[in-house]
């Protein structure tokens, strides 16, 4: 893997943690400024909105002045939007800081796949997507860890924590990925850009913003909003059982990753991109008929395997539509739109369908229309470049046939 990826990676790693201190959270400090429920849980959706808002802006922020400096400045608007939250003194500042840091993270969002993009060689795209998206599942599932440990330091703790984490993955990218290895990919003023239009014409592109938005819708948006709230009031579980269900969720979110971005690399973007929407459909659907605790844990692991059987064979998809020798900051912003459009839409529809007519229908709907994602897939060509005489097999010689000698 080339170095320069890993160093992404790393820094990740160091931001997920970081978030996950953070995000849990939020919410009750929201509530120290006395507001509601609805006003504590719009902070969250500030940040989401900000970065929908602000993604086609930070596509051609992107272009003009290269994927390293927008990621650096990304990352220090994250964490003077952290340190600033910590001392908040109204509820109204709590929401402008928190929604300033949505613009920081969606540019340094897109440059990291723009990045990776251009530095992964095409044949291990889907497994640096795999690695990358793994560093930040991890990264946020031991961040609530970690935060749980630091609560006797006060609530202001965790943002200040999250802004120094920051610092750390600024001090990282900036030393180890050089301005002058990047030039030899070529700098970003040279390469010509890929508009929005020519990545819609291809049917790839297309159908990667379907899924995305799906996948954002179930998989960041109803997982969070309504799977715990299901579990409390279908099941009569507590907040444990609800914990319980994010978690394996996630562990079987890195369970697919670990070997589906080596697959997607093999076999195609393709294949594993259906068969994961297939996964992840179906047990979203089973999961809105779950009555007992231990199905409902069973299915959202399995949820968790078929997103994270899904998101490297898209994001590779994207990376191969772009290609390294093309500037795409506003391809890749709408892809990233697509995801944060999911993920705001998801809960607030779900939620209604499940105030009307139960939690059967909303996370039947949802898993319904992750299945018609998959469909879109369907008549797409894969994007994996293959030799001319098809894909690669290793051979072995038949069985008594004769070895060539050297010059045969």
């Amino acid at each position: 893997m080339p170095q320069q990826i890993t160093v992404l990676i790393a820094a990740a790693f160091v931001i997920a943690i970081g978030y996950g201190i953070v995000a849990p959270v939020l919410p009750q400090f929201a509530t120290t400024f006395g507001v509601g429920v609805a006003a504590a849980s719009a902070v969250v959706s500030a940040f989401a909105f900000s970065r929908l808002v602000f993604a086609p802006a930070g596509g051609r922020i992107l272009n003009r002045i290269g994927e390293r400096p927008t990621y650096l400045i990304g990352v220090l608007i994250v964490a003077a939007s952290s340190a600033a939250t910590a001392f908040a003194q109204t509820y109204w500042q709590l929401i402008v800081f928190r929604g300033l840091g949505g613009i920081g993270s969606v540019m340094f969002t897109i440059s990291a796949m723009g990045l990776i993009v251009r530095l992964a060689p095409p044949r291990m795209r889907g497994r640096i997507s795999g690695y990358y998206s793994s560093a930040f599942l991890v990264g946020g599932v031991l961040g609530p860890v970690v935060g749980g440990l630091l609560a006797g330091f006060g609530m202001q703790a965790p943002f200040l924590i999250y802004a120094a984490a920051l610092l750390v993955a600024v001090a990282v990218v900036h030393f180890r990925l050089k301005d002058e290895v990047l030039r030899e990919t070529g700098s970003t003023g040279t390469r010509p850009t890929m508009s929005v239009a020519e990545a819609w014409s291809r049917g790839a592109y297309r159908s990667a913003l379907v899924s995305s938005f799906v996948n954002g819708w179930s998989s960041q948006g109803i997982r969070v909003a309504l799977v715990p709230l299901m579990a409390v009031a279908v099941l009569g579980a507590g907040p444990a059982v609800a914990g319980l269900a994010l978690a394996v969720y996630a562990a079987g979110n890195a369970l697919a990753l670990t070997v589906t971005g080596r697959l997607t690399d093999r076999f195609g973007r393709k294949p594993l991109v259906i068969t994961g929407l297939a996964v992840n459909g179906l047990a979203t659907m089973a999961l809105g008929l779950a009555q007992d605790v231990p199905w409902f844990v069973v299915l959202s692991l399995v949820a968790g395997m078929g997103s994270g059987t899904l998101n490297p064979g898209q994001q590779a998809a994207v990376a191969d539509v772009i290609g390294p020798d093309r500037a795409g900051g506003p391809v890749l912003a709408r892809y990233q739109m697509s995801a944060d459009a999911g993920q705001i839409l998801g809960p607030l529809v779900a939620g209604a369908l499940a105030d009307a007519a139960g939690f059967g229908w909303a996370l039947g709907v949802s898993g319904a229309l992750v299945l018609l994602a998959a469909g879109a897939w369907l008549p797409v060509q894969d994007t994996l470049e293959r030799p001319d005489a098809g894909p690669v097999r290793r051979t072995r010689p038949r069985r008594g046939a004769r070895r060539g000698r050297p010059g045969e």
